[in-house]
């Protein structure tokens, strides 16, 4: 005989938090990102490469040491909470954190993407943490795609954005001034 599982909750388009991080720890997070020199890459599993045509920022990371850990224990309780209350995915860590640069002289950009597929079939959640003051930039802005028209998430320094790995999204085209980013990936067994 068949059995019915029983209802589950849909899983939320994204979700947000905000008062994660002090100005001082914004500050810190914002200059190690301005400091990043190696052109972003795209692809994954080995085949990273260098398209401006889809990506044109630069980036660093931030790897979970003692010196950055307070980092990785506050956005991990942050995810918790988060995906207990709007995604009620099985998760296991995050990766190491992405800090991102868009330049104005490049028009810095990273084109329609996902986090999740053959090269990182482990990714469940992405997350996006605003380092930038908004009136410091035009343009950047971080969009996702659920349906016909993309959804331009709240630019606000701060403002972490959390969302399914699978979504569509981008970031626009920056036509002046900086936006610096801390991007960070949470992985887990894959879905079923």
């Amino acid at each position: 005989m068949y059995k019915l599982k029983p209802y589950v909750k849909p899983t939320a388009p994204f979700a947000w938090w905000e008062g994660a991080f002090s100005d001082e720890e914004l500050n810190f997070l914002q200059e190690q990102a301005m400091r990043a020199t190696s052109k972003a890459e795209v692809g994954g599993d080995g085949r990273q490469t260098v398209n401006d045509e889809i990506r044109r920022s630069t980036v660093s990371w931030l790897y979970d040491n003692p010196e950055n850990n307070w980092v990785y224990e506050r956005l991990s309780n942050i995810v918790s909470s988060l995906n207990a209350d709007y995604f009620n995915f099985d998760l296991e860590g995050i990766e190491s954190l992405q800090l991102t640069n868009y330049d104005e002289k490049d028009k810095g950009t990273y084109g329609w993407h996902q986090d999740f597929g053959e090269t990182a079939p482990g990714r469940k959640l992405s997350l996006s943490l605003q380092l930038s003051d908004p009136n410091a930039y035009d343009g950047g802005d971080l969009q996702l795609k659920y349906g016909a028209n993309p959804e331009t998430m709240v630019k606000k320094r701060g403002h972490i954005v959390v969302f399914p790995a699978w979504a569509l999204h981008q970031v626009t085209p920056v036509t002046r001034g900086n936006r610096q980013s801390l991007v960070a990936w949470v992985h887990g067994e894959p879905f079923k």
